[in-house]
């Protein structure tokens, strides 16, 4: 299947380009989708690639065995490959996505997209030329919870007005994170800690604001690791603020320093939303988060604040089951595939992202200069 077919197919067949550890969660997850399967991996280590094979096969056995490639060109080649799942560093995905592209293989692509505005606006460019449904990778974006926190962000007494979003994302690093890890190297990940996990926090103001374009953002890094060899330092501790109008604003924090945290909190006029998970949901069988509208009582000399918290559960596997969101996101974007048509908002919604956090890289680079967001 290259580009569009006429009609419906039994199941999208992925490829799936490195053997990076992400990938091993998603090909579990594209398992569990139901309407996909990976037919094909590939490595320019094949040893790595079929030992790869086989320990995913052991947890999550797709139908037929998928084979070993020993070079990209060769899987993007097959035409037993309908889409691929890109993995590989940032630094060179721009290259393979154009390829993908141009053999009308549909994509779904791990974040940050790649280094530049530009980069992507050119990948975008060819899939729309090709006919190619692009998506990332952001996994939240496909939980059930989203809905039902849209349902009370929108019903106009639980929250309110919006006028604040703050989250975080944030995981402590070892010394060997530093020295060896791709995400601080800036010839592969020139973003960072930024790329790599505040990409979810802007995802998440954007979904939280409609996908409204911020008028300006600032950024600050507030330290950086330097490999040696490496042309330029990255963040590995940043911070960012944005700028909407109308009294509504948003701030973030990601850190390869800070022990792990993933919260997200939604002010408005009349309480606040916040979860503890946003991005990974803690283990369980419900997702869940809570409302609070805290009510200020003074009696003389007593100043007492009164807890009023709304819990809200949504059935939904925290992880690797077929209805956990990185399945989710696989069954979406297969059905997409299937249904022959291009859903346009996964696209934009990337560059939207992508806009958002070149701008903030760039306020940092400018001392924390604000720095407008093109439309």
């Amino acid at each position: 299947m290259s580009g569009w077919t006429s009609g419906r197919v039994d199941r999208v067949r992925f490829g799936i380009l490195g053997a990076a550890n992400i990938a091993r969660k998603n090909w579990k997850a594209i398992y569990n989708s139901g309407n996909a399967t990976v037919v094909g991996v590939a490595s320019r280590d094949r040893e790595r690639c079929q030992r790869f094979i086989d320990e995913c096969q052991q947890e999550a056995p797709m139908d037929k065995v998928p084979r070993a490639f020993s070079s990209y060109e060769e899987l993007l080649a097959c035409p037993e490959v309908d889409a691929v799942y890109l993995p590989i560093p940032t630094g060179v995905r721009k290259e393979w996505a154009l390829r993908a592209a141009a053999l009308g293989k549909h994509i779904v692509c791990e974040k940050p997209c790649t280094p530049t505005v530009a980069d992507l606006e050119e990948i975008l460019a060819a899939c729309r030329r090709n006919n190619v449904q692009f998506m990332d990778g952001v996994m939240f974006m496909h939980s059930r919870r989203l809905s039902r926190m849209k349902e009370v962000l929108d019903d106009g007494t639980s929250v309110g007005a919006l006028k604040r979003i703050t989250s975080a994302f944030s995981f402590g690093s070892t010394p060997e994170f530093f020295a060896e890890n791709i995400r601080t190297d800036s010839l592969l990940e020139p973003l960072g800690c930024l790329g790599d996990l505040g990409w979810y926090c802007i995802r998440f103001t954007l979904w939280a604001m409609n996908w409204r374009l911020p008028l300006h953002v600032t950024g600050r890094a507030h330290a950086q690791a330097n490999r040696p060899g490496n042309p330029a330092a990255v963040p590995a501790d940043f911070s960012g603020e944005m700028y909407f109008g109308d009294g509504v604003s948003a701030g973030f924090y990601c850190s390869f320093l800070a022990e792990n945290q993933q919260w997200a909190i939604l002010s408005g006029s009349r309480g606040y939303l916040q979860l503890p998970d946003f991005v990974l949901p803690f283990q369980a069988d419900e997702l869940g988060f809570s409302v609070q509208q805290t009510a200020f009582k003074p009696q003389g000399c007593d100043f007492r604040m009164e807890a009023r918290e709304a819990s809200y559960l949504v059935p939904e596997s925290s992880q690797g089951r077929p209805d956990a969101q990185e399945s989710n996101l696989f069954r979406n974007f297969s059905e997409q595939v299937r249904s022959g048509n291009v859903n346009p908002l996964w696209p934009e919604i990337a560059l939207k992202t992508q806009k958002i956090t070149c701008a903030c890289f760039e306020s940092a680079r400018q001392d924390g200069r604000a720095v407008p967001v093109t439309t």
